[in-house]
């Protein structure tokens, strides 16, 4: 997927979820975010386009500051400033193109990387806002299946990433409506993944939708079609929650 894709994922989904966070209202709960309310999804969310805005503009400088420490207005100007965010970020990404240099705590030093990024936490939130309002959508297919390589892209480089680890043990995932294969392999020393074709201790499979939810952790194993040890991807679950 190329970097106008990303961007236009940010719209799309960034609005996306303004709607759904509207129909559900600031108090509502959001079953798949533990103990937090509709308010603290675009308080999360919001804060995160604002920083990363800021970054990409600063032209590789590190920050100076951290997402978590941005304030976020009261309730009678969250969504305007949610919203605000959504479109500031695209317009910043779009106008600097995936080569320009932006700070990131990932090895890879480019605008085009928050693009990837924001259109993948921007997905999987806008899906956490619809599930408050009643209504999840699944996500686009592409950006779904892209969405799963890029967990394990960055996974070495997220807080927590030391509780990942294993003996071994090995997990096949496979999308039925995209091009998609991973062999997961958990070792001592982390998570090492390839994309091929190959036999699993356990194997899943699913739409890349469901794939990416699953290693969101926002769905069980029950939603896809599973061979072999069960109790591996739950213990993946486990492993990776962030």
């Amino acid at each position: 997927m190329d970097h106008a894709t990303f961007v236009d994922a940010i719209r799309t989904d960034g609005d996306a979820l303004g709607t759904a966070a509207r129909a559900a209202g600031l108090d509502a709960s959001v079953p798949s975010c533990d103990g937090w309310n509709v308010a603290d999804l675009l308080s999360h969310q919001g804060r995160l386009h604002h920083w990363v805005t800021g970054i990409v503009k600063a032209g590789g400088a590190t920050p100076t500051d951290h997402w978590s420490k941005l304030e976020t207005p009261g309730p009678d100007a969250i969504f305007r400033w949610y919203e605000q965010g959504v479109g500031d970020l695209a317009s910043v990404l779009d106008a600097a193109g995936p080569d320009a240099p932006a700070w990131s705590w990932t090895g890879d030093h480019r605008a085009g990387m928050w693009a990837r990024r924001m259109a993948h936490e921007t997905s999987i939130h806008r899906w956490d806002a619809q599930l408050a309002a009643g209504a999840p959508q699944a996500l686009d297919h592409l950006l779904a299946a892209d969405g799963v390589s890029e967990v394990f892209d960055v996974i070495a480089y997220r807080r927590g990433a030391e509780r990942v680890r294993g003996n071994g043990e090995t997990i096949h995932l496979h999308c039925t409506d995209a091009e998609g294969e991973w062999l997961v392999r958990l070792d001592p020393d982390g998570v090492h993944t390839t994309k091929e074709h190959a036999k699993g201790d356990v194997a899943a499979r699913g739409s890349a939708s469901d794939l990416f939810l699953f290693v969101w952790g926002r769905i069980t194993p029950d939603a896809l079609e599973v061979f072999g040890d069960r109790a591996l991807l739950e213990r993946w679950q486990e492993l990776a929650r962030f």
